[in-house]
């Protein structure tokens, strides 16, 4: 690896499993001096960190909790002091088809995907360095009318959204702003909270090699070295944008 985070502190939310994981691995083995993981399941992170290492520090947080993002960034500014990128990644994708919809299910989505991003970029905001890296999970969903999934498209959307104004917005601490939007990944997002068995994932598979341009489903690993160029000096004149990493299926 070439060591382009060497020495360098990042919070990856809902960095557990998954993406957020895979971000946080490539993270130390690019020489991060740390990486401190949210999630909301204690196990999870254990079980995380059991594999990363101790230069990776497991928070306990929900991001649509302000008293739990309060609490990582005292525990950051104690520890640390200062970051230099924050991943907000953490999000929930459930299937939510119109007409069958109920508010409580609205509010679960835009608390974490749209609030839980907001307010995690804004409380660590002052322990940002000037000079920073933000990146945002969202979606080919973004713009996009995948069926039985508007809310999670919507909220994607608006994720998208908070990266053009923050690249503008913060221009004046020379903080970039930018946006990775995967495609289809098999992360257990699809276990989870599709609530997708193995011959649904199966079938997904093959129709996603027939659509997607390269052939196949991605794997967090491939969406992580998306991320980590977002963040790093590689991307320093890189701002705003929103990179798809989807095999060519959004270009077609």
């Amino acid at each position: 690896m070439s060591g382009r985070f060497f020495n360098q502190v990042a919070v990856v939310t809902g960095g557990s499993t998954g993406i957020g994981f895979a971000i946080a691995q490539a993270l130390l083995a690019e020489g991060a001096k740390r990486v401190y993981l949210t999630g909301r399941s204690a196990a999870s992170l254990d079980n995380a960190v059991a594999t990363l290492g101790e230069r990776a520090v497991a928070v306990v947080s929900d991001v649509s909790r302000q008293a739990d993002l309060d609490a990582l960034k005292t525990l950051v500014q104690q520890r640390d002091g200062q970051l230099d990128m924050v991943f907000a990644n953490a999000g929930i994708c459930e299937k939510n088809p119109v007409g069958e919809t109920s508010e409580a299910s609205y509010y679960t989505m835009f608390d974490i995907n749209v609030k839980g991003v907001f307010f995690t970029v804004q409380t660590l905001l002052p322990l940002l360095k000037d000079g920073a890296a933000i990146v945002l999970t969202a979606s080919i969903c973004s713009s996009n009318g995948m069926e039985g999934l508007s809310l999670y498209n919507a909220s994607k959307a608006a994720v998208r959204s908070f990266a053009r104004t923050w690249a503008n917005e913060l221009k004046g601490r020379k903080i970039r702003s930018n946006v990775l939007s995967p495609g289809f990944t098999r992360t257990p997002l699809m276990d989870n909270g599709l609530k997708m068995d193995e011959t649904q994932i199966q079938a997904l598979t093959e129709h996603v090699s027939a659509i997607v341009p390269l052939g196949y489903m991605a794997s967090p690993d491939e969406i992580a070295t998306s991320a980590l160029f977002l963040a790093s000096n590689d991307a320093r004149y890189v701002n705003g944008v929103e990179l798809m990493v989807d095999g060519g299926l959004s270009q077609i």
